[in-house]
Formats: C-alpha cells, sequence, structure tokens
C-alpha cells in the first residue's frame, strides 16, 4: 500500500505545521525543554514511520497529540526516580533559584500567577488544560488524544479551572482602599 509522492509531501507540511503546539504540549508535560524537545522528535519520527496514517484530507494534530502524550507515557514508565540527596548540585542550584519575596512582588502580573498555577496541577489536569486552552482542542479530541471519555476531560478541566483559581486568589495581595481591605 504505498503512497503517493504528493500525499507524502502534503502529510509531511501538515505535520510539520503542528511541530509548535506539539512542542507546548511536550513541555506542559515535561516541565522541562530537553525533554520536550525530545519528546517531540519522537513523536515526529514515529509519525512519519507509520504505516497507517490519517488521510491527506484529515486533520493529523490530534493523531500527533496521542502519539506524543503515548510517547510521554512510556518514557514516565521507563523513569527510574533518582534520590535528590545522591545529587546536592541540584538541591544547591533549586534553592539559589527560588525568587524572593521581593522579586515574587514585582513580578505581580496575573499571567505569571496563572501560568505557575497552571504548572503546579497535577498532570492529568495540566494536559486537558494544555491541549484546550494552548491548542485549541475540542473536548472529543482531547478525549482521543488522551484516551479517555469525553466527560472525564470536561471533568478535569473543571477541577483544574478550580484549581487554578484558588491558586490564584491565594497568592493576590489584598489592596487596601480607604483603610479596607
Amino acid at each position: 500500500m504505498g503512497r503517493g509522492a504528493r500525499e507524502d509531501a502534503e502529510f509531511r507540511r501538515k505535520t510539520v505545521g503542528c511541530l509548535d503546539g506539539l512542542f507546548g504540549f511536550a513541555l506542559a508535560l515535561s516541565r522541562d525543554r530537553a525533554v520536550a524537545e525530545d519528546l517531540v522528535q519522537e513523536a515526529y519520527v514515529r509519525a512519519l514511520k507509520a504505516a497507517r496514517r490519517p488521510l491527506a484530507s484529515d486533520d493529523v494534530r490530534p493523531w500527533l497529540f496521542t502519539i506524543l502524550h503515548n510517547v510521554w507515557r512510556n518514557e514516565r514508565r521507563r523513569r527510574v526516580a533518582e534520590p535528590l540527596d545522591d545529587m546536592p548540585e541540584i538541591l544547591e542550584t533549586a534553592v539559589a533559584i527560588q525568587p524572593s519575596a521581593e522579586e515574587d512582588l514585582d513580578r505581580g502580573a496575573a499571567s505569571d500567577s496563572i501560568r505557575r498555577a497552571i504548572d503546579d496541577l497535577p498532570e492529568t489536569y495540566r494536559e486537558v488544560v494544555a491541549l484546550r486552552f494552548s491548542e485549541g482542542f475540542s473536548y472529543q479530541q482531547i478525549a482521543a488524544t488522551l484516551d479517555c471519555p469525553a466527560g472525564t476531560v470536561m471533568s478535569r478541566l473543571a477541577r483544574a479551572r478550580a484549581l487554578i483559581k484558588k491558586a490564584v486568589l491565594a497568592t493576590r495581595v489584598p489592596r487596601v482602599v480607604g483603610g479596607r481591605t
């Protein structure tokens, strides 16, 4: 079952057009730029090698994001946790990069606190938020990508929104207006 050169070129064009979105999703999952780059590369290689691909007329984005999500799952399963006690340089770096209270207040922008709240979400919530709001996926596309029911996607999004709202409100500094907060 050979593919035509034109169909193959169209497939490659569509997949390359998704790379930025894939990288954003991989970064949301891994929280590490180098790991995200590796995940996107592996997902793209698997997509190119796939015997069964979407047709040229189909939307390849959900299919590619599913591959990336599966690569991430497999990578997480393979990882062996390393105790931090054995790596004092990591502990020192983590302490050194903690922002001071003044720096934190200086940043103060709502987008920073929202971004932090999203980063702090459990992975199952973070991935649906990334796919819905960064990539604009529908509930059905997210469900297909994550291999779960659409109702679960909606529940996770609702819970994620509540956690984000709670985290953002907890970081707000009350304004004093006329002696009142």
